[in-house]
């Protein structure tokens, strides 16, 4: 059964779980949907510029690396680095080849190149990891081991190529410390860190590393500015792969990303601005891209929103969402930009996913997509400010904010829910429109609770009967924070 949703119709759903296809509408009152934030693109996209290094080269090989696959590179690696920086700048040449290594640290002006047939296998080595640096662990700063890549407070600086960066995490290495129980268990650690940030431990207090099995991101550029990734794969992080934490104008482009652990989100710029990710592949074991800004405390202390995040002509795969907002969101999220995009995979749970909830606060706004391709998805749009609702004290008072929710131009081909919309009673969704979209083969609606006003303008549901993998249940049995 196909049922094409009339122009300028408006859902005002409040306290109400609805199922399509039984629809309960009221007529007109779409609000005002004529104005383009599209228009704002341009300006954005102008003041992210790629940075530029001076013509020189410094191939590791002439540093001492050895790319036969079993000769540590890590020291080859860091002296040619550094006397990239110290000559002020140009290419660190990374040859055909196979180079072990250890943590990489990026300096400014310092462009790491790694050419076709190199390739940088990191150790899984925990050990080589230490010791402790600052940085962000699921929106929480604290001392911790180092990331795969790591550059803080540096300015220009790039990974270019078309080599590969392995990080050789897999079930027995790195990852099998996500497990809820055990020796090696993240848990117990993950709870103090949460804790101390509650409490307002400064920091620098915070050090974890050895013995507490939070395991790193691959890439982590913080407090930086100017900063490209282009053209290299990154396969098997241990944590987060591309993670820019405070730094604005950061480029990601034509990268893959092919990570299948636990918690592998391809890209997460958290409390950062002016941000291009573009003709980028995701498959990845978590949330493709995930746009973040502090968790609870934490995110509030730093209060640093992130802002002019655009996402276009990228391919998502397997993930738990493909453009994802939260759910670290204390710092709030705003003007995020998602055009030309495809996804697609049977493993793929979201399309257009926002989550945040009561312990979160913060807001999400100026949230939009238009031209998007979504082959077979769980659940195509998804706002959940419910999120965690029962792994969370949501007895907290910070109640979010989610507003101006735009998509238009999407076309799903089969999908287990169309959009599912949950908001709060004392904070309904604010404002989501829906245009010029069309969704084949659902195969069990849409879900709405304190959507407030959902607008759906020549919006066609295709809802037949046809199997398609369910995302995960969010609960609705308490809808206000106690």
């Amino acid at each position: 059964m196909t049922r094409k949703i009339p122009f300028a119709v408006t859902l005002a759903v409040v306290s109400l779980l609805s199922v399509l296809p039984v629809w309960v509408v009221a007529a007109g009152g779409g609000g005002s949907t004529s104005d383009d934030p599209w228009a704002r693109l341009p300006g954005i996209l102008a003041r992210i510029q790629p940075p530029v290094f001076p013509a020189r080269d410094f191939s590791i090989t002439d540093f001492g690396g050895v790319g036969d696959g079993s000769t540590d590179a890590t020291s080859a690696l860091m002296a040619a680095i550094e006397a990239c920086h110290a000559s002020g700048g140009g290419r660190v040449i990374v040859p055909p080849g196979e180079f072990l290594t250890g943590p990489v640290r990026l300096l400014s002006n310092v462009n790491l190149h790694i050419l076709a047939g190199g390739t940088l296998r990191f150790s899984a080595d925990p050990a080589r990891y230490l010791p402790v640096v600052f940085t962000r662990w699921e929106g929480v700063e604290l001392m911790n081991y180092a990331p795969l890549v790591y550059a803080f407070e540096q300015k220009n600086l790039a990974i270019t190529g078309s080599g590969t960066l392995d990080g050789q995490a897999d079930p027995l290495h790195w990852w099998p410390w996500k497990a809820a129980a055990g020796a090696e268990s993240q848990k117990p650690a993950r709870t103090r860190l949460f804790q101390q940030a509650a409490e307002g431990v400064p920091p620098e207090q915070r050090v974890y590393g050895a013995g507490h099995y939070l395991r790193p991101p691959f890439l982590q550029v913080y407090r930086c500015r100017n900063v490209l990734v282009e053209g290299v794969t990154i396969r098997n992080s241990p944590f987060w792969v591309i993670h820019p934490v405070l730094s604005s104008n950061v480029i990601v482009r034509r990268v893959s990303v092919v990570s299948p652990g636990p918690n592998n989100d391809g890209c997460d710029p958290e409390s950062s601005t002016d941000v291009l990710i573009e003709d980028t592949l995701f498959d990845t074991g978590d949330d493709c891209i995930a746009i973040k800004s502090g968790r609870n405390a934490d995110g509030r202390r730093l209060a640093a929103p992130s802002e002019r995040i655009v996402v276009r002509n990228c391919r998502m795969r397997a993930g738990h969402g493909g453009v994802t907002v939260g759910s670290e969101v204390s710092g709030g999220v705003r003007d995020v930009f998602a055009e030309c995009n495809t996804m697609s995979s049977p493993d793929l749970e979201r399309g257009l996913r926002i989550k945040t909830n009561t312990a979160r606060g913060g807001f999400v706004e100026n949230v939009f997509m238009r031209d998007t391709e979504i082959g077979e998805v769980g659940s195509a749009i998804d706002i959940d400010m419910l999120y965690q609702v029962m792994d969370e004290d949501l007895s907290r008072t910070f109640i979010p904010v989610v507003r101006n929710v735009r998509v238009e131009g999407l076309t799903v081909g089969r999908a287990a829910v169309a959009f599912s919309i949950l908001g709060l009673e004392v904070s309904p969704v604010g404002g989501v429109v829906i245009r010029d979209s069309v969704f084949r083969n659902v195969s069990r609606g849409s879900r709405l609770a304190n959507a407030g006003r959902v607008v759906l303008e020549n919006v066609t549901l295709d809802l037949a009967p046809v199997p398609a993998p369910s995302p995960p249940q969010a609960p609705v049995t308490r809808l206000t924070p106690r």
